[in-house]
């Protein structure tokens, strides 16, 4: 895997990111902060990925599916509490703290909206910069 930058992705990285911010920062409960957010935070990480480097659409979609469901599955034991942050605020905003099915849903139905994006889209064809 080479380091590459891809600037329109790392944008919308850059705008899904304030988003997230926002939704966690205003909105305190509800679709939007639960479902919403978690849908968003997949195409977030899918961004992240494919702007900072080669992998294909597909690895890129993986990894991020790997990770969110490995997150969600984490959060089925006191992980939190191994590490000592079971009273962060931060950790907790972050990590999650407790399993939902319906945020694996919604971590799915995120990467197959990413996935029809790339198939029908044009956001892959764009000057890059190889590091």
């Amino acid at each position: 895997m080479k380091l590459k930058f891809n600037k329109n992705y790392l944008a919308l990285a850059h705008s899904l990111f304030l988003i997230e911010l926002a939704i966690a920062f205003i909105i305190k409960t509800g679709f939007i902060r639960y479902t919403f957010g978690d849908y968003l935070v997949v195409i977030l990480l899918y961004a992240i990925i494919r702007g900072c480097s080669s992998l294909s659409v597909r690895a890129s979609a993986f990894v991020v599916l790997f990770i969110a469901y490995s997150i969600e599955v984490l959060q089925l034991t006191p992980f939190l509490t191994y590490f000592n942050l079971e009273n962060s605020h931060t950790a907790k905003l972050i990590f999650g703290t407790t399993f939902h099915f319906s945020d694996i849903i919604a971590y799915s139905l995120g990467i197959l909206t990413i996935l029809i994006i790339e198939h029908y889209g044009n956001i892959t064809k764009t000057h890059t910069i190889k590091v």
